[in-house]
């Protein structure tokens, strides 16, 4: 409350300030006034920063309420030759608005981004009980959901800063068209562009900061990876008293991954199915070959997914479990895409849940 009141009367000095500015400067120093002018940017553009778009657009109209007698009354209402100064009312008013839209919501995606983050580490907090091997494995799925959050708000910022950006540059230059160089205008103008410019490069750097490594294939045996995922797992079926079985595949099939990442697309679908399965349930995980494939069941016994729900289990963020993040079916299908393989859940209400994963055979 006490820094909203100081902000508003900073706010209100300025504004008074520069108006006696105007009001006290001579007339027949007119390159004054066109600086004095251009100050009522700073008190504007400050509201819209602290306020969001109702402060910004408020304080413009205050601007425009205290200068417009200046043009009226001083200068005499000379309307052609003054025209650039009623065009500056309306800037102030555009300018507030405006800056104080992009303001406001980029102070939105802030807190929501500082949510988000605040459900991800209480998440974490949960699987820190679990074994020394499951803690380690679940580190590793920390760091990709981290590097999957990072490419999603890459592709949100992305979007949300490039079309604003490419409208102030569009504007800019139909802009610098009216002025010739060596106008202060046009350098003006230049900057803006040029600044434009950077900005785009920012955010270029960080799509790129954003892109995961590349993995590292090789041969990974699917008995293997899957027996690893019963035994990490195992005591926490237990511990609900659900019932845990691996059919195991014939023979030794193989495919062509990264095996702590598949590992970690398995786990998240096993953790997922026995969180969802009801004491004295069970969790199956079956494989099978279809032609050049070879596919993964895990079926649940839980109370299943209504149709509405199952077309979006797959979007980051969403969830139906109260404490969940909604990441990691996001994260697991792009796992497995990565490694040219697919993703799909079936389910029906009250008949279970059954994850199936299809993964091309190793040559």
């Amino acid at each position: 409350m006490k820094s909203t009141i100081l902000r508003t009367a900073l706010l209100g000095i300025f504004i008074l300030g520069i108006s006696l500015l105007h009001y006290l400067t001579p007339l027949h120093l007119h390159y004054l006034h066109d600086i004095f002018q251009r100050f009522y940017y700073l008190p504007i553009i400050l509201a819209a920063l602290w306020f969001g778009f109702r402060g910004g657009l408020l304080c413009s109209l205050v601007v425009s309420i205290v200068y417009a007698p200046h043009i009226l009354f001083q200068w005499g209402g000379q309307l052609t030759l003054e025209m650039e100064r009623y065009l500056e009312i309306v800037m102030y008013n555009v300018v507030g608005g405006v800056t104080g839209l992009l303001a406001q919501r980029e102070r939105a995606r802030s807190l929501e981004l500082q949510r988000t983050a605040q459900g991800l580490e209480e998440s974490y907090n949960k699987l820190q009980t679990q074994s020394e091997r499951i803690m380690a494995i679940e580190d590793q799925l920390r760091r990709a959901e981290r590097l999957s959050t990072l490419g999603e708000m890459a592709a949100v910022l992305a979007h949300e800063i490039r079309n604003p950006l490419g409208s102030i540059r569009g504007t800019a230059e139909i802009l610098r068209d009216d002025y010739r160089p060596g106008d202060p205008k046009h350098e003006f103008i230049e900057i803006q562009i040029k600044e434009t410019e950077r900005l785009n490069r920012v955010v270029e750097e960080f799509l790129r900061m954003a892109r995961p490594q590349p993995s590292e294939m090789g041969r990974c045996s699917l008995r293997e990876e899957l027996e690893t995922i019963v035994t990490l797992t195992s005591n926490d079926a237990k511990n609900r008293k659900i019932k845990l079985t691996l059919i195991p595949p014939a023979g030794d099939p193989a495919v062509k991954a990264d095996g702590e990442k598949l590992r970690q697309a398995f786990l998240n679908i096993v953790i997922n199915a026995l969180q969802a399965t009801p004491t004295g349930g069970t969790v199956t995980i079956a494989t099978q070959k279809t032609d050049s494939l070879y596919e993964i069941r895990f079926s649940d016994s839980g109370p299943g997914i209504e149709a509405d729900a199952l077309a979006r289990v797959f979007e980051p963020f969403f969830t139906t479990k109260p404490d969940g993040t909604g990441l990691g079916l996001a994260i697991t299908r792009k796992i497995i895409e990565a490694h040219n393989g697919t993703l799909e859940m079936e389910s029906e209400p009250g008949k279970g849940t059954t994850v199936i994963v299809r993964l091309p055979i190793s040559e």
